[in-house]
C-alpha cells in the first residue's frame, strides 16, 4: 500500500496531547511509520512535503519530519500536472498548499492520502481523486486492523 502523509499528520505527534483525537491521531501516524519501516507500506514523498517541512520552525518537529521524509521510496516533483490538479482542487475550496499535497499522492499515485486537517479532509471527500481514499491516519489503522 502506498501512503502519502501530509505535513500536519507528520507532525501531529509533535501537537499539544490533551485532547484524546490528538493522542489517538499521533499513536495512528507512528504506527503507520513503524508500518512503513517494516515495508507493510510505501511512503510517497513530494517537493511540497519537503519544502514545507523546511519551513518548519520547530527544529525538532523539523529534523523528526525530515527523517520520515527520509523513508520515502519516491518524491513527486510538482510539474505542470500537478499544478493543473491543484488549482481544481482549489477551486473546490482547498488551501493552495493542501491542494498541492492531494494533487501530489494522486499524480504519484498513492493508495491513500492521510490527513489530519479537518477541512482538507471534508474537501478531500467531495472531489475527484483517481480511486486514492482521502483518510485521516486513525481511519486507516481501522481499515487495516478491520
Amino acid at each position: 500500500m502506498i501512503v502519502y502523509l501530509d505535513t500536519c499528520s507528520i507532525q501531529r505527534p509533535f501537537d499539544d496531547q490533551s485532547q484524546t483525537r490528538i493522542v489517538l491521531e499521533a499513536e495512528a501516524v507512528l504506527g503507520i511509520i513503524d508500518r512503513v519501516e517494516s515495508g507493510e507500506f510505501e511512503l510517497l514523498g513530494s517537493e511540497i512535503l519537503q519544502l514545507e517541512t523546511e519551513e518548519n520552525p520547530n527544529p525538532v518537529g523539523r529534523r523528526f519530519a525530515l527523517n520520515v521524509l527520509g523513508l520515502a521510496s519516491r518524491q513527486v516533483v510538482v510539474g505542470d500536472e500537478i499544478e493543473s490538479a491543484a488549482r481544481t482542487y482549489e477551486k473546490s475550496g482547498m488551501q493552495p498548499y493542501d491542494a498541492l499535497h492531494l494533487a501530489s499522492a494522486v499524480e504519484g499515485g498513492a493508495d491513500v492520502f492521510c490527513t489530519t486537517d479537518d477541512a482538507l479532509y471534508q474537501v478531500g471527500q467531495t472531489v475527484e481523486t483517481k480511486g486514492v481514499d482521502v483518510l485521516t491516519p486513525v481511519e486507516l489503522i481501522e481499515v487495516i486492523e478491520s
